[in-house]
């Protein structure tokens, strides 16, 4: 592969900008007293209620990767620190059922507001073509990192 091909290009620049937003996750992390596993646990509820997908505690140790002691210690400590609940699924009494609290969204907002901000107005300059090409390009970056990921 060139090193210094325009696709080659591209796949620097993504690796750049997320070094970038896992920087800006540590910060995040760092200020209110988070492991970095937190911002992660959360940002997959949050994905995950804007999805519909109804959240267990098993559901969120197999997408960080966790066994059910670290997931239950994990969970623990984001209820104690309010930015989690559990609740019990009315439809199924025995199943327990995560949701992320305002509080965590409102902290997420203050933090990530302005950059997130940013990112829209970046978006509203391209054309609806252009932003289905970027969508497309992202879904691919993330379907293969999912694959190595799961290797």
């Amino acid at each position: 592969m060139d090193d210094q091909s325009p696709v080659m290009g591209l796949v620097h620049l993504l690796r750049a900008v997320t070094v970038e937003f896992d920087l800006l996750g540590a910060e995040f992390a760092a200020r209110h007293g988070l492991h970095p596993t937190d911002v992660r646990a959360l940002i997959h509820l949050l994905d995950a209620s804007r999805a519909g997908t109804r959240a267990t505690p098993g559901w969120l140790g197999g997408q960080l990767r966790l066994n059910s002691a670290g997931t239950t210690a994990l969970v623990d400590r984001l209820e104690r620190l309010g930015l989690v609940r559990r609740g019990r699924d009315t439809a199924d009494r025995r199943r327990v059922l995560l949701e992320v609290e305002e509080k965590a969204t409102e902290l997420g907002w203050a933090f990530f507001g302005p950059v997130i901000g940013e990112l829209v107005v970046a978006a509203e300059g391209f054309e609806a073509g252009e932003l289905e090409t970027v969508r497309r390009f992202l879904a691919a970056a993330l379907e293969a990192a999912g694959r190595a990921r799961s290797v």
